[in-house]
């Protein structure tokens, strides 16, 4: 399996773990403020990272490194996934999987497998104006709402995550995501951060006031939640 890109530090992508991040390509979303649209609509094959490339360097940095995050992209549409999970657990490496829910049932098995050790869902939107934002307009939510549920039973530590776009999230979504996800473990409001690689562009971020009012509302049903990155 290739990589289409390799962050081989970070503090930041996985929760209280020194790790590396593994960027895979391909996406069954088009959501307008993806900041990794050389993951999605631009996709660049020339420069690659192996699976033994990524492998042999897991080996060299294991007394250092604690996990690895698996992110996209979406990386449960890729079939050998599993395989390569298993690879990376036999070093005895934690492994962060970042998905946009829409495999419900791929997910449970590789939660029941232990082979996940966290998992981070993008939640795009509320209910009604999923397929807008995800950039599919005639999606079916009904996986994403079982991939909620099975995060939300607990067997795992996981995360649900917004991110905020002025143009596209309101206090009544915050209201909807927030009576739609109650009771989660942790939810994150994460500002939009224009990277210069999006898929649609005159897009903006929303001000620390606006994002400090939609976390009062979701916080009625997560009491837990925050803004994260400002």
């Amino acid at each position: 399996m290739d990589f289409n890109g390799f962050q081989k530090l970070t503090l930041l992508d996985y929760p209280e773990k020194v790790a590396c991040t593994l960027f895979l390509a391909g996406c069954n979303f088009r959501c307008p403020f993806c900041h990794n649209a050389f993951l999605v609509t631009d996709i660049d094959n020339s420069i690659t990272f192996s699976e033994e490339e990524i492998l042999s360097y897991l080996k060299k940095r294991k007394g250092i490194l604690e996990g690895v995050c698996i992110t996209g992209g979406e990386p449960l549409l890729r079939p050998d996934l599993e395989e390569f999970i298993k690879k990376v657990k036999e070093i005895g490496l934690c492994v962060k999987l970042d998905t946009n829910g829409t495999d419900p049932e791929r997910l449970l098995s590789l939660i029941d497998s232990g082979l996940l050790d966290y998992v981070a869902m993008d939640i795009k939107s509320s209910p009604e104006n999923y397929g807008r934002v995800a950039g599919v307009s005639d999606l079916d939510i009904l996986p994403i709402q079982k991939s909620v549920e099975i995060l939300k039973r607990g067997k795992i530590p996981y995360e649900f995550r917004t991110t905020i776009v002025k143009e596209l999230h309101t206090l009544e979504d915050m209201e909807k995501i927030g009576a739609w996800i109650k009771g989660a473990e942790r939810y994150f409001l994460q500002n939009f951060v224009d990277s210069g690689n999006l898929i649609q562009s005159n897009l903006h971020e929303h001000d620390k006031e606006a994002l400090e009012k939609m976390l009062k509302i979701v916080r009625k049903f997560v009491p837990n939640a925050e803004i994260r990155g400002i």
